[in-house]
């Protein structure tokens, strides 16, 4: 039975009925962009037209098993990279796919990347975030592997956590058939996919499971809105970028009511790495996002938290940019500077 794709009228979680101004701290990030803004009529038009299918398989059907584009100038995905498929079972036995990405020459005992994609934890796959995947792999001493995870609302949380954490104890198990160092491990993702590498690394802290030595949190959703500690934080971009392009406060609602249905359950916080009781001994940490995103506070927040713990943050904001920009649109001047940011951050954690 088709689970359908519920888009509320109002928002539940944020009041967007009080005056609001930019807030002090990150408000002006929100601001015109003259290259996105010249193509936004279209970009939106193509966005909007998804996100009136009737439920999340059809959805899931939208450019599946196509390879992500890759941004002008970046690396040959057909001569620079090669992939396999592999599967292995998670914990309830069910048998997970994960898509290898790494180079012709890659060198024995490389870094691993474990990357679960973005996707609301509803949609997408392995090549949602492909660009990520290929100009990581195409470095001959990192070997990225993809996590195809359950989805929701069919597997609500913490099913995608499980079978992320899960992919994580498998690659360390089989580390050399892999041809990966299981003691040099980034994991990473963008949007949804940021928030389970980021819970997998508090995981892994909270189990003593070792090997992270990096993390890569690209747009990434850290708290529910519901949830999200106000006082301690800016929570603006919520209201101010509730109806930014591609994706705003009602379209987050719809994934964040699947994925986690009860905001009171007793492990609701778990799904939240912004709400960890502590953020200390954690990996350094990469996040960009962008200035007109709807999530752009929790990439700021979670900076602020990681910083306070003593742990290495570097971050980035796209003044005037969109959700996933890097992805929606390669051909932006900015996307060139987001992926030598992300190249820059591997080389140093790579060795």
């Amino acid at each position: 039975m088709p689970y359908p794709l519920i888009l509320k009228s109002k928002p539940d979680y944020v009041d967007l009925d009080t005056e609001f101004k930019p807030l002090p701290k990150y408000g002006h990030l929100t601001q015109p962009h003259a290259e996105y803004d010249a193509i936004q009529p279209v970009i939106d038009a193509m966005h909007d037209q998804v996100w009136t299918l009737p439920d999340f398989d059809a959805f899931r059907q939208v450019g599946h098993g196509i390879d992500a584009p890759i941004p002008p100038g970046g690396p040959d995905r057909t001569r620079d990279v090669v992939t396999e498929i592999l599967q292995f079972p998670a914990r309830d036995s069910q048998m997970i796919e994960l898509k290898v990405y790494k180079s012709p020459k890659v060198q024995k005992g490389a870094t691993l990347m474990l990357r679960m994609h973005g996707g609301g934890w509803c949609v997408g796959g392995h090549e949602a975030d492909g660009a990520e995947n290929v100009y990581a792999a195409v470095h001959t001493n990192i070997v990225v592997i993809s996590v195809d995870y359950r989805l929701a609302p069919e597997h609500p949380a913490p099913q995608a956590l499980y079978d992320s954490f899960d992919a994580l104890l498998w690659c360390k198990e089989n580390a050399a058939k892999l041809g990966v160092n299981p003691e040099r491990i980034i994991v990473a993702g963008s949007s949804a996919g940021a928030n389970l590498a980021a819970a997998v690394a508090l995981e892994a802290r909270d189990q003593g499971i070792t090997g992270i030595v990096a993390q890569v949190l690209h747009f990434p959703q850290m708290c529910h809105p519901k949830l999200f500690p106000k006082d301690r934080y800016e929570f603006g971009s919520y209201i101010q970028n509730a109806n930014a392009s591609v994706f705003g406060l009602i379209r987050d609602e719809c994934f964040l009511d699947a994925y986690v249905p009860d905001t009171s359950a007793p492990d609701a916080r778990k799904h939240w790495p912004l709400l960890a009781d502590s953020h200390r001994e954690l990996p350094p940490a990469l996040i960009q996002c962008g200035g007109s995103d709807v999530l752009r506070d929790d990439s700021f927040a979670y900076a602020e938290a990681l910083e306070a713990a003593g742990v290495d943050v570097e971050i980035h904001a796209y003044p005037g940019l969109p959700h996933c920009f890097a992805s929606v649109v390669p051909t932006l001047s900015d996307t060139q500077e987001f992926y030598k940011r992300y190249d820059a951050f591997l080389d140093r954690h790579t060795g």
